[in-house]
């Protein structure tokens, strides 16, 4: 893993409607080749930090109102969404956000349009992501909107990865998903961190799960960030564990083994 930053974000404000305060004073490391957990509750803010990087905040009336925002070396602040996907960053937005009425297959191929693809291309790409999620390739003609939760999660990250980030956001991988599907989702971001390089913010609120596949953490509050380190630091705070890691002593005290056995 690289000591140099694939994103870096300086005290970051964010305000909606010109009126209410979202974010306040946010900043951020993610190294390359991490992966870096961003935690806290419903409307802590993980989902706006994630959309103010990846520029999808002015579609929802956003503004960011002072800090700096650099995605490999170069000031991202007022850049497009669709520059940044070609330049390799892409968000992963919480809820799947499929297209319902496209099959699954046609929904990856659009995460792949922003490189203009040759057929060629095209075609080994789809390769890749039935080779990672091979029940994509069972259900490929089916209507994405037909498929189950889990199904969604692997084509939203898979339309994702068509277009060959250094950087994916992603957001509540984990919402409304199974335990057992929840793990191969983790699995799988592990497995394209350690194999690709691919690194990883990715806002949650199971915070058990996401530090024991995180290296990092970031814990919000308020629009603030309250705490930060390393995952087996954050699940070693007994305050954080408390109020924002949400499980039972057993759950975090098994994720902190899982975070070990993973970083040795």
């Amino acid at each position: 893993m690289s000591a140099a930053p694939i994103l870096q974000v300086d005290d970051i404000a964010v305000t909606y409607s010109q009126l209410i305060p979202a974010l306040r004073g946010v900043s951020l490391t993610v190294p390359a080749g991490a992966i870096v957990a961003l935690l806290g509750g419903n409307g802590a803010g993980k989902t706006t930090t994630l959309k103010a990087i990846s520029s999808l905040i002015r579609a929802e009336r956003g503004e960011l109102t002072s800090g700096h925002i650099t995605y490999r070396g170069d000031s991202i602040g007022n850049a497009d969404p669709w520059t940044l996907a070609a330049r390799g960053l892409v968000q992963v937005l919480e809820g799947r956000r499929c297209f319902a009425h496209l099959s699954v297959e046609d929904n990856l191929r659009l995460g792949s349009f922003v490189r203009r693809p040759t057929r060629g291309d095209l075609s080994a790409d789809l390769d890749r992501i039935y080779e990672i999620f091979p029940r994509l390739k069972e259900r490929r003609l089916a209507l994405a909107g037909y498929t189950s939760g889990g199904e969604q999660q692997m084509v939203a990250i898979g339309r994702a990865l068509m277009a060959r980030p250094a950087l994916v956001l992603l957001d509540e991988p984990s919402m409304g998903l199974a335990p057992q599907v929840v793990e191969e989702i983790f699995e799988t971001v592990a497995a394209l961190n350690r194999d690709d390089g691919v690194s990883f913010l990715l806002a949650e609120q199971n915070a058990a799960i996401a530090l024991r596949y995180a290296q990092f953490g970031y814990v919000l509050e308020s629009g603030r960030v309250v705490a930060q380190g390393t995952a087996q630091t954050l699940l070693g705070l007994d305050t954080l564990r408390d109020a924002y890691l949400g499980s039972s002593k057993a759950d975090v005290d098994g994720a902190a083994r899982g975070s070990r056995r993973l970083q040795a």
